[in-house]
């Protein structure tokens, strides 16, 4: 590993150059090697030095969950798409050829889940602001284009699309005033979150041409930063160069009057064991910021009860405040991670049921569909018919939340749109009009 003058650890980042190399170590042979790479040609491949070398047990790999969290899986994607793939890389076809296919494949893979295209993009007049997404009245998402990448990808990852080197799937912008502009135009916003890709890829210089103007905007309550840095690369926060700068600019925005809260990203225990992470939370939480933690349940990583309740606790003693357990979402490899709202269900109840009072601040599982954040309360009989019972967190139309509703149960169904009306002929959140005649 190279050291840098002070003893610490320099970033350093693999991506799909390496990876053939990297299953090697996993002990994959050649043709399973050859269809993770050809995996890679359409979902992005980049982990870093840290979560290789001290966050993932080779010994379990393929199996060990840190591994399955950055590394491609041969079974990801539809075997007749795999193989295709394979034999390109096999003949050395010429690139274009390869991508050509890459994207076929991805245009099958919903890039952009729950309306981000058509419903998210705000306009100013007749003109969309790129960069930006506007879903719920007082919260506006902030793409700053320098920070559209992260220090390692989660397989599972929604905005997988962000990484994939195509203009038309990218949600990014560095129009710094437009996206002053839009704010000030609509006073209803009091939350600003600045999400990627991951802002604290992004160095202090950087950051901070996208927070200080919001700094002024008397309207705003809140700015977020989702990020999964404190698990990917905690020396961001202790050891980087700008690490200092970088809370010093935090401890600006608290002195401000605004709320700081890093929506942090944890997907297994795991990632909270180094002590780099203990320091680095420290160091962020002293800044006056607080760390809020979310991750989605995905099959194989996280899907069982005692790994989340562990999580939950760690996170609790470190600090941290337990916010969300989701619903792995609509895009991407979704089969191969999905598990069954039922089960999702139960396993949030007995991971909650495990835990103090003060953990208890986390909600889920929550899917995070076009109309809204909708959680799954649970399971029950209601006139006979069992019913999945269900509510807005948050919604589109602000009418909607906390709205209870429900659908009829379903085993297999993993998301919303598998679900079907309950005890009403339509859902809250479905027009009138688009019923069909009996």
């Amino acid at each position: 590993m190279i050291l840098n003058q002070a003893g610490t650890r320099r970033f350093r980042a693999y991506t799909s150059k390496h990876l053939d190399q990297l299953l090697q170590r996993a002990g994959l042979g050649d043709d399973e090697r050859l269809k993770v790479r050809a995996v890679a040609t359409v979902l992005p491949f980049r982990t870093n030095a840290y979560v290789v070398d001290e966050l993932i047990d080779w010994s379990a790999a393929p199996d060990d969950p840190i591994y399955r969290l950055v590394f491609p899986q041969e079974d990801m994607l539809p075997a007749a798409d795999v193989a295709r793939l394979a034999d390109l890389l096999k003949a050395e076809a010429p690139n274009a050829e390869i991508q050509a296919e890459a994207n076929r494949v991805r245009a099958q893979l919903n890039p952009h889940p729950a309306g981000q295209k058509e419903l998210n993009v705000p306009k100013i007049g007749d003109e969309s602001v790129p960069g930006m997404q506007h879903k719920y009245p007082e919260t506006v998402l902030i793409f700053p284009k320098q920070g559209q990448t992260c220090h390692a990808y989660c397989t599972y990852c929604f905005r997988w699309a962000q990484f994939v080197g195509d203009a038309d799937l990218k949600f990014a912008s560095d129009d710094i005033d437009q996206m002053v502009g839009y704010i000030r135009r609509h006073p209803e916003v009091t939350s600003v979150l600045i999400t990627g890709g991951d802002a604290m890829i992004m160095g202090e210089p950087v950051i901070k041409r996208y927070i200080e103007p919001l700094l002024e905007l008397e309207q705003l309550e809140s700015i977020r930063i989702g990020t999964k840095a404190l698990a990917y690369w905690p020396q961001r926060f202790t050891t980087d160069p700008d690490a200092d700068d970088t809370l010093r600019l935090f401890e600006r925005v608290v002195e401000s009057g605004k709320n700081l809260a890093f929506m942090a990203h944890f997907s297994h225990p795991r990632e909270l064991e180094s002590t780099l992470v203990e320091s680095a939370v420290k160091r962020l939480l002293g800044s006056g910021a607080t760390i809020r933690t979310q991750a989605p349940l995905i099959r194989s990583i996280n899907d069982a009860p005692d790994v989340w309740s562990d999580m939950w606790r760690r996170q609790l003693r470190l600090g941290m405040i337990p916010y969300y357990m989701f619903v792995e979402r609509d895009t991407g490899p979704q089969d191969y991670f999905a598990v069954p709202l039922a089960r999702a269900y139960e396993i949030f109840r007995d991971a909650y049921s495990r835990v103090s009072g003060l953990c208890r601040t986390v909600r889920g599982p929550s899917m995070s569909a076009t109309p809204g954040k909708v959680c799954v309360d649970g399971v029950t009989e209601i006139a006979g018919e069992r019913v999945f019972m269900l509510h807005f967190i948050q919604a589109r139309d602000p009418s909607l939340v906390g709205r209870p509703f429900f659908a009829r149960y379903d085993p297999s169904a993993v998301w919303l749109t598998d679900l079907r009306p309950a005890l009403a002929d339509r859902f809250p959140f479905e027009p009138a009009e688009a019923l069909l005649p009996a």
